[in-house]
């Protein structure tokens, strides 16, 4: 297979910005990073006029774009979303569930396995992501509360038989029997994270202790300090703040978290241990107006505007419609960042939190060669994934 060299490049490395630097390709593997114009015979060269080459960007928690949500349960749901968000520099991606019954957890599974072999021009499907049924109803947000449960260990064992893919399931950690659930998922390599949680910080930590090492999006959905007959008790952000080895995520969109909740999330947590995630729906990539949140049939009515879904009274946001390359520049205009930073919370972090640093999140020789390219404004002018373009702007079609 032909080689891909890009060259003169502002590169970001674990080790800083290579300025005038070039990767080197061979098949689907990163071959060599260095500076200047590296030497290489039967390669397609790329010049990246000075623009900066990016290892691909990393969404641990999605559910749709594009149009399409991934609990329409169609193949082409699944590829458009892909497709959609790689245009944006996503190269690698959890899908992720809504609130359903069994047998809507199961189809969006089994719709899963028959699109993951056929999605070879969009970001790669990295397992499923399950966000919910197990949540708290006073914390379910626009999740459909039809559907909100504890956790049973009936159910949740015969989903795990009927499919391998489920790499991370987000369920309320404090609910009966949640303890045991998130122990029990670990035993399968699965990541139990708290989400949409009443929690305080006593259970909230003993959920840590037990394998909940994951904030899903902090902040949304989650529990603070409340009153309960007249004494104070942390929450789940508290404990994500004071548990140094727990990691967060936060939707980075600009809409859900004001500039001072980024730059304090940032100071407490650090790039190291903070991912940031588009939770996009189906209107990511889309034009604003109505929409709906989960399966087009019998999902919930939302509003797209001032750029986040809404539901139709607008008590609630309803998910994003941020894509990754607007998470970036919101953490460099609104939290200050440096680029280097905001790029590793969207690259690197993930990878570990996901187990996946050995292969993914950094340009680095031997890792997959998923890069992205784009200027001074994060706008995307290429993206390739495992050695493969699929996505160059201004491209005809």
């Amino acid at each position: 297979m032909q080689g891909l060299k890009i060259y003169n490049g502002k590169i970001i490395t674990p080790a800083g910005i290579i300025n005038n630097g070039s990767v080197l390709i061979t098949g689907d593997t990163i071959a060599a990073v260095g500076e200047n114009n590296i030497e290489a015979g039967n390669v397609v060269a790329i010049d990246a006029k000075e623009l900066y080459v990016s290892p691909g960007f990393i969404d641990i928690h999605v559910h749709g774009g594009g149009g399409h949500d991934f609990m329409d349960n169609s193949v082409e749901a699944f590829l458009t979303i892909a497709e959609t968000h790689a245009r944006y520099g996503t190269t690698a991606m959890w899908p992720t569930s809504l609130t359903s019954n069994k047998e809507g957890i199961l189809q969006t599974l089994e719709t899963y396995e028959a699109a993951k072999d056929k999605n070879t021009n969009g970001a790669q499907f990295m397992g499923m992501h399950l966000e919910g049924p197990y949540f708290a109803m006073n914390q379910r947000g626009a999740q459909d509360p039809r559907y909100i449960r504890n956790p049973d260990p009936e159910e949740y064992k015969d989903i795990l038989a009927h499919s391998s893919s489920i790499k991370r399931w987000s369920a309320a950690p404090e609910l009966k029997g949640a303890i045991e659930f998130g122990k029990y998922i670990r035993t399968k390599g699965i990541l139990p994270a708290m989400a949409h949680t009443d929690a305080i910080y006593e259970e909230a930590y003993e959920a840590f202790k037990a394998g909940y090492s994951l904030a899903t999006h902090l902040y949304s959905a989650m529990s603070g300090v409340t009153r309960r007959n007249a004494y104070r008790y942390a929450g789940v952000i508290e404990a994500a703040f004071l548990t140094d080895d727990m990691d967060v995520e936060i939707i980075a969109d600009g809409a859900h978290l004001p500039a001072p909740l980024l730059k304090l999330v940032y100071k407490i947590k650090g790039a190291g241990r903070t991912a940031l995630i588009t939770d996009a729906m189906r209107a990511a990539g889309m034009p604003e107006g109505e929409s709906v949140l989960g399966n087009i049939n019998d999902g919930m009515k939302v509003i797209v505007e001032d750029g986040v879904a809404k539901l139709p009274d607008r008590t609630s946001f309803a998910g994003s419609v941020a894509t990754a390359d607007r998470l970036v520049r919101t953490m460099i205009n609104m939290a200050e960042l440096p680029l280097e930073k905001a790029i590793q919370m969207i690259t690197a972090t993930p990878a570990r939190i996901m187990g996946l640093h050995d292969k993914k999140g950094t340009l680095e020789a031997g890792k997959d060669a998923d890069i992205v390219l784009f200027d001074k404004d994060i706008r995307i002018e290429m993206t390739i994934i495992k050695g493969k373009m699929v996505y160059r702007r201004n491209e005809k079609k």
